[in-house]
């Protein structure tokens, strides 16, 4: 675990980053503003991970993103600016605040036609999502409750056209933890064993130090059928 002076250093390197590569804007800090006041929890990705993700959808060509977990809509909006003309992105989120807070945000970012923020348990969801028969997706971001990313994964993999990208997040801190009567650690554990064992999938991990303390994520690229 960070202490306070491994965490100091680690947020000022990040706010050089940001400024030196000029990350975040006006309206990305109006939404975390925005969701603070509105009593959200502090833990959307930090500007260099919502590049990271906006980055990695423009490299595959995203048309179409999935993502689970919603909160204030600050990686929804990262993400979303990333899709071209027609584009769409879904996001999932069990919490109806939580929900309105985002739909806000991302109203104001200009992309109220772009995203659609569903309100329900992500399983559900995700069924529903899978039973309309729709087009694949070209990009998933798992970042919700950790006990349940095993499930969320594997209705991803099947989601997620070849060449697509899945991503999850907070793969080190719960790993970390190592505490295996905590089913959030357990659900870390299992969805890492389970993208290294998939033969759809190779996948990597990334710890992260910055503003978010010490974490990381895992990203998979979904494989051609064998």
């Amino acid at each position: 675990m960070a202490n306070a002076a491994d965490l100091e250093r680690w947020v000022a390197i990040d706010e050089r980053l940001e400024s030196m590569l000029d990350i975040d804007d006006d309206i990305l800090s109006a939404t975390l503003a925005d969701s603070d006041a509105a009593g959200l929890p502090p833990i959307a990705v930090s500007p260099l991970q919502g590049r990271l993700l906006q980055s990695l959808a423009r490299m595959i060509g995203a048309r179409r993103i999935l993502e689970v977990g919603t909160l204030g809509g600050y990686s929804t909006i990262w993400m979303a600016r990333a899709l071209p003309a027609g584009g769409r992105l879904v996001s999932l989120e069990i919490d109806a605040h939580h929900a309105d807070v985002a739909r806000r945000n991302i109203a104001r970012a200009g992309l109220g036609d772009v995203v659609e923020v569903r309100v329900g348990p992500a399983a559900q969801g995700l069924a529903a999502l899978e039973a309309s028969g729709g087009e694949p997706f070209d990009m998933v971001f798992i970042d919700a409750d950790k006990r349940s990313n095993p499930d969320y994964l594997t209705a991803a993999v099947r989601m997620t056209r070849p060449g697509g990208v899945i991503v999850v997040d907070n793969v080190v801190r719960r790993l970390d933890a190592g505490d295996a009567s905590d089913p959030d650690a357990a659900g870390t554990v299992r969805v890492l064993e389970l993208m290294g064992d998939h033969p759809g999938l190779t996948t990597t991990a990334l710890q992260v130090v910055g503003r978010k303390g010490h974490d990381g994520l895992a990203i998979a690229l979904v494989l051609p059928p064998a």
